[in-house]
């Protein structure tokens, strides 16, 4: 049985949240493995729509066990709000397990965010503001506090007092921001270790166990492979592994475990924040696009910038993931269109390339160079076929696949869980009737 991780191919907001709720339906296990509340996955079905930070999006299967595991960071109050949303819509949250091992972002860690991104002035990056960056920073450091600690009430006391000491020094004497409230604060948090306690389980042995028993497994990332910590376009990055082998790193499978990889792309590409962007269109096409897509962030509310589809980005993608199957999500917000361009290559400092720059600042010179394909006029939300997309829709998805030298898994015409296009499975890479998902 096979072992699925699922990655943003670009910056994140790619729409992983559908795929891996796609794939979600037939999966024992649900694994998120990376990130924290800076994340959003949005997912449509039954004409509701469900937007979580925390939650794996495999939770809309009620057979499947749902992990947040060790390389997720936590916001405890957050995620006890999620679970009851969910539970108060009907959703069953009774096989959600917690790793004891994935780290806390407290409140500090919030206004520590703010603070750092506001003092960078002209170089800010572009943060959440949902203090994962410093919480990641205190796990790195050896220094943070842990769900484990959380669900002790007495080792958590000891902890947070002497960790909120040294916190409020920073705030008050760096920032020169008031000190936070730690017996308010520690009497929420033991609160919350309180409901969450009934969650915590050892996720490694769960995870190791299904695929060791060959029960099928889907991996959820966060974010997308051009905002990791190593391989994005470093400092407008997250502080974790959005990548496939962060798969591994965050729950503590070993990387023959993974059977395949499926890299999800837009039809188009979208940022959050700052940084390079080549393809962006700062002109009427990319407000359309940014309209016409709903192109607001699910976590911020924030305005997306939006450009044309970058394959040079996507095969650097696409080998530092050794994706086994594209998705690409989105192509109806393309329609309407006179003519839909993809970036095929870069003029830099003079010279062509078709390679993304292993110095990513060189990006913010890279000027793209394009290949241009005429659009389509019809409606495509109601296809349930391959053939009944028009000739040009066919023949764009079908020279992206041609580029990114990736095969096509998935095709989505729409927001809705129905409104997706099956060309091979995406668990096994086998080829599939051409339909809608169920």
């Amino acid at each position: 049985m096979p072992a699925v991780v699922v990655v943003g191919a670009q910056w994140g907001d790619e729409a992983k949240g559908k795929v891996v709720d796609l794939l979600s339906q037939r999966a024992d296990v649900a694994v998120r493995f990376n990130g924290g509340p800076n994340a959003g996955h949005r997912v449509l079905f039954g004409g509701q729509v469900f937007a979580q930070h925390l939650v794996p999006s495999g939770i809309f299967n009620p057979r499947a066990v749902c992990v947040i595991a060790d390389g997720v960071v936590i916001e405890p109050l957050e995620l006890i709000g999620e679970i009851d949303g969910l539970a108060s819509r009907g959703i069953d949250v009774s096989n959600l397990k917690l790793s004891p091992n994935a780290h806390l972002v407290l409140e500090c860690h919030r206004q520590q965010d703010r603070l750092e991104e506001a003092r960078r002035g002209a170089f800010k990056i572009g943060t959440t503001g949902r203090g994962v960056g410093p919480a990641y920073a205190d796990k790195a450091a050896r220094t943070g506090l842990r769900v484990g600690d959380l669900v002790d009430p007495e080792r958590f006391t000891d902890r947070f007092r002497h960790f909120m000491a040294e916190k409020n020094e920073l705030l008050t004497k760096v920032f020169g921001a008031e000190p936070l409230d730690v017996e308010g604060l520690l009497q929420q948090y033991l609160a919350a270790g309180e409901r969450l306690r009934s969650f915590v389980a050892d996720t490694r042995e769960i995870v190791i166990r299904a695929v060791e028993t060959n029960q099928r497994v889907v991996f959820e990332g966060a974010q997308g492979m051009l905002l990791d910590i190593d391989y994005g376009t470093y400092p407008f990055v997250t502080s974790s592994h959005p990548v496939a082998g962060g798969a591994c790193l965050g729950t503590g499978i070993g990387p023959r475990s993974i059977s395949r990889v499926v890299g999800v792309v837009k039809a188009y590409t979208t940022r959050v924040g700052d940084g390079p962007f080549p393809t962006e269109l700062l002109c009427e096409t990319g407000d359309r696009i940014r309209k016409q897509g709903n192109e607001y962030g699910t976590t911020t509310g924030r305005p997306r910038r939006c450009g044309w589809l970058d394959t040079v980005l996507l095969r650097f993608s696409a080998k530092a993931n050794s994706l086994d199957g594209l998705s690409v999500m989105s192509l109806d917000v393309l329609t309407g269109l006179p003519t839909v361009k993809v970036a095929v290559a870069y003029m830099l400092d003079g010279r062509k390339t078709t390679n993304m720059p292993s110095d990513h600042s060189l990006l913010a010179r890279a000027e793209p160079i394009y290949e241009e394909f005429p659009g389509w006029t019809q409606d495509i939300t109601g296809a349930r076929q391959w053939r009944d997309l028009p000739h040009n829709a066919r023949s764009y998805v079908k020279r992206v696949s041609e580029l990114v030298g990736v095969s096509l898994d998935l095709i989505s015409i729409g927001p809705d869980r129905e409104q997706t296009l099956v060309l091979r499975d995406p668990m096994t890479g086998t080829e599939e009737p051409i339909q809608a998902a169920a």
